[in-house]
């Protein structure tokens, strides 16, 4: 056994990766963690891969709520992983670009993600894993990343099921020319002049690192993931719906009340912002909602998460998927809380409730391991089902279902809501409007 995790890759430290604080931060940080069981079975155990969030700007493979220990208990072989972050990950120039020449460039983290992947095809029966069976799963940005690699070329074959939560998946993407126009703006504003490919490379390492915080994600000079053509061809949403993922099974989700993560100053403005995007359309979502109250706690969780993950199950049906609604509020939180924050279901997929120093209840305990036994229940046999829980129905077009996962348990209950239909009709007709590569 490692006595520690490696460094973690350079970024601005968050408030949320309190654990991490004082843990070394190094530009060499692409480590991974592995939890084995003790007697793994014959053939290797199944391998649960898991890619962290973080709007690719933040976050640690190491953190305390990724500890593998319990999923390991349950018989699969847990990793988790670091990948570049910021400009260090996600950076692209003209000049980079024409050094590449046929190979890749920009998307450092992705290729990171993949170089992780082809590490546990290689070396994961050592530990007791099956090479032949990785579950890719992750959240936010990790969820986010989950689903590119589900239409990369480059993932093909790496892996085996995928679970993606509250991972988007109606992105517009930044094109390469896009991305490296922000580098240029980058790199003028370190001093960086034309194509200067050395004194790119000299750019100390806390400038190319920034500031980046949620409330300033220096969009103007940070691209995050590109679509360079090789690594991620297109977009995403235009390549499930021409039939291209990966023909694996497939769990998505999200939670009730997604904006809970942002402090409650930003809600209702960033709540305005998103409503002032849909145009003409937002009356009529609104009155899909049936209220103003429910458009208010509802819209960003649903826009952002809940209906690209409807979206995503439907084209990913014909190979098995299943879509939940994680509405679980801890007890110590049910008076504050009017539902489940961004993030806040990753503990119960871990069972590492606690880990933060929060209170725990025995049912905040019980719910983690529901859900922990359907996430490694759909590892180990492409299917949450078994075990004697309720029984989650394949996700079907035509009548769509979800699994809500909240305090009276689970419960089943319709998908074909009006706000995500009015949501869906919007999404359809701006990807229908993008211009074609």
């Amino acid at each position: 056994r490692a006595p520690e995790s490696g460094a973690d890759c350079v970024h601005s430290r968050r408030d949320w990766e309190a654990d991490r604080e004082g843990a070394p931060m190094r530009e060499d940080c692409l480590f991974l963690n592995v939890w084995a069981p003790a007697m793994p079975p014959k053939g290797g155990a199944p391998v649960m891969f898991w890619i962290h969030g973080g709007s690719f700007t933040a976050g640690s493979g190491a953190q305390a709520i990724y500890d593998g220990a319990k999923l390991a208990e349950r018989g699969v072989v847990a990793v988790t992983i670091n990948y570049r972050l910021g400009r260090f990950g996600f950076f692209a120039h003209p000049a980079l670009t024409a050094e590449a020449g046929s190979d890749p460039t920009g998307n450092w983290g992705m290729m990171d993600m993949l170089a992780a992947l082809k590490w546990v095809q290689r070396n994961i029966a050592a530990f007791g894993g099956n090479p032949g069976n990785v579950t890719i799963f992750g959240e936010s940005a990790g969820g986010g990343a989950v689903n590119q690699m589900m239409v990369m070329p480059a993932a093909r074959g790496l892996f085996h099921r995928a679970i993606a939560q509250s991972g988007g998946g109606r992105d517009d993407g930044t094109t390469l020319a896009a991305a490296e126009a922000k580098g240029k703006a980058f790199a003028s504003g370190a001093g960086v002049a034309g194509n200067d490919l050395a004194a790119l490379r000299a750019i100390p390492e806390e400038k190319v690192r920034g500031n980046m915080t949620l409330t300033n994600p220096e969009s103007a000079t940070y691209s995050g993931p590109m679509i360079d053509g090789k690594v991620i061809p297109g977009r995403g949403d235009t390549a499930f719906v021409n039939g291209k993922q990966a023909a694996v099974p497939y769990l998505a989700g999200a939670n009730s009340y997604e904006i809970g993560f942002a402090p409650e100053a930003m809600r209702k403005p960033f709540t305005a912002m998103l409503g002032m995007a849909l145009g003409p359309a937002q009356a009529g979502v609104k009155a899909a909602y049936g209220s103003d109250a429910a458009y208010e706690q509802n819209l960003v969780g649903d826009l952002m998460f809940n209906e690209p993950a409807r979206f995503l199950a439907g084209l990913t049906a014909t190979n098995g998927s299943w879509l939940y609604l994680f509405d679980y509020v801890p007890e110590a939180k049910r008076a504050s809380e009017p539902g489940a924050a961004h993030g806040s279901e990753v503990s119960y997929v871990f069972g590492t409730n606690g880990a933060m120093g929060e209170p725990v209840s025995d049912a905040d305990r019980a719910m983690a391991k529901l859900m922990g036994d359907y996430w490694v229940a759909f590892a180990k046999a492409g299917d949450p089902n078994g075990g004697g829980r309720a029984v989650w129905p394949r996700y079907r077009a035509a009548d769509p279902v979800r699994l809500r996962l909240g305090a009276a348990g689970v419960v089943l209950e319709s998908a074909a809501l009006p706000a995500l239909d009015a949501l869906a009709k919007i999404a359809d007709a701006k990807r229908e409007a993008a211009p074609k590569p």
